[in-house]
């Protein structure tokens, strides 16, 4: 929306994280992230209404049911733990949140620097994104221990998607993105 822009480019107003997206890592967010090209959105105008709160949960309506709709399909970025991050932001502060997902950031820019085939931007960005810290450090651990210096691009990648969807499969998370039919 013209005139508004965030100072924390890492949760969302509305509770995604915009660090582990791919159109953030590709330098370009249309969303309420900031930059040239972010479109018009209720929740900022809600959020503007409001008080202009930085985050949904600090709201006195929060949550209410502008969330419920905004979980049921995925975009750039899985949407299905907006409601989770938010509470765990408002749990833990959002200074201690956000070192989380530095921490996530920087996993997932190694993920795509050294284990990428060229295919796998997606689920890298939904692994980080729906793993909690401990399994991905987990995934990493068991990845960097079961590759060499001989390891070819596609078979580094192959690894990592394996022991990344091994955590996945181990806690009933799906690492694919629902889109709209």
């Amino acid at each position: 929306m013209k005139g508004y822009s965030r100072q924390n480019q890492l949760l969302s107003l509305c509770g995604l994280n915009c660090g582990l997206c791919q159109m953030k890592l590709a330098g370009y967010c249309p969303g309420c992230g900031g930059g040239a090209g972010h479109q018009p959105c209720a929740v900022i105008r809600c959020a503007l209404a409001h008080g202009g709160h930085e985050y949904c949960y600090l709201c006195e309506e929060y949550p209410c049911d502008r969330h419920a709709d905004a979980m049921e399909f995925d975009s750039f970025i899985t949407h299905r733990n907006m409601l989770a991050d938010l509470e765990k932001a408002k749990t833990i502060g959002i200074e201690s949140y956000n070192g989380e997902q530095r921490e996530k950031v920087e996993i997932l820019r190694e993920l795509l620097e050294n284990f990428n085939d060229g295919r796998r931007k997606t689920f890298y960005c939904a692994a980080v994104n729906l793993l909690d810290l401990e399994s991905i450090r987990l995934a990493i651990a068991q990845i960097t221990a079961s590759i060499s210096a001989e390891t070819t691009p596609k078979e580094r990648a192959a690894v990592a998607v394996r022991l990344l969807q091994r955590q996945a499969d181990n806690r009933g998370i799906s690492l694919k993105l629902r889109k709209k039919r």
